[in-house]
């Protein structure tokens, strides 16, 4: 199986790239399968503190490969399971937002159906200024998948999230930021050094604390003020651990002692 996903690490950051640079990074099923060994991967990784997603060439993901993946026999079955009661996740979603490291989405280019949805899914969007993002579903007579109505909405709102559902249309970089669906827009030839610098600073932050807040994250985001009890028992409870590790003590000697702190993930 050729490698449709590379996946590199280096300085506690994990680099996954789409690589069908040749179809504009869209997706099959050994693409989708890839996608998801490599995120596990760095989820279980210890050395991994940061994720980073993003596509070989000038696309981000141009969405499903119509040849490829729809016309694979395997999509029956894909099909099927869909008609169930209870129909998973799909996927490569479910992979994004199980894993406990911030994934930060560096879109370097198109990004349609799918790949607008594998950017919604990741914690954090940079954007090159050549980037365009489309849920353009509606336009081959389906339905954008869950990430469409769950995570798109909390970041432009219900109106906009229901233009670019309803219409399919593609939205520019520059209308992206402006909306709250990115959080920085760069030239395309600054888009990795910007990215790199970003994981960075994260890498060197306490990783224990950062995976705590990115679950606090998850479970508070859009909770109505009755959930905030147990949100706050999930805080109490990783303060409670948190103030037990080595990373802890380490930060507070550091600040005492007026050094930068070197943390370990214990």
């Amino acid at each position: 199986m050729s490698d449709q996903v590379l996946f590199e690490v280096a300085d506690h950051v994990a680099t996954l790239t789409l690589n069908r640079p040749d179809r504009l990074n869209a997706a099959t099923f050994e693409l989708g399968q890839q996608l998801q060994e490599h995120l596990r991967a760095a989820d279980t990784d210890p050395d991994v503190r940061v994720v980073v997603l993003t596509g070989a060439g000038d696309a981000f993901c141009s969405g499903d490969d119509v040849e490829a993946a729809w016309g694979d026999p395997r999509m029956a079955e894909i099909l099927a399971e869909l008609a169930k009661p209870r129909p998973p996740l799909t996927p490569e979603i479910k992979a994004i937002l199980d894993c406990r490291k911030p994934v930060i989405a560096a879109v370097n280019g198109v990004a349609v159906g799918i790949g607008t949805d594998l950017a919604l899914a990741c914690d954090i969007i940079v954007a090159a200024d050549t980037a365009r993002f489309a849920e353009a579903f509606v336009r081959m007579g389906l339905m954008a998948d869950v990430i469409g109505y769950w995570r798109l909405p909390q970041l432009v709102g219900y109106g906009r999230a229901a233009q670019m559902l309803f219409t399919g249309e593609f939205v520019d970089a520059a209308t992206a930021l402006r909306i709250g669906m990115v959080n920085e827009v760069v030239p395309r030839d600054e888009l990795t050094t910007y990215v790199d610098k970003l994981a960075a600073k994260i890498a060197r932050n306490p990783p224990i604390a950062v995976q705590y807040i990115k679950e606090g994250l998850r479970r508070g985001a859009g909770r109505p003020a009755s959930a905030l009890p147990e949100l706050a028992a999930f805080v109490g409870n990783g303060l409670a651990r948190l103030f037990t590790t080595e990373d802890h003590r380490e930060a507070a000697r550091a600040f005492v002692e007026k050094r930068p702190a070197v943390f370990a993930g214990r």
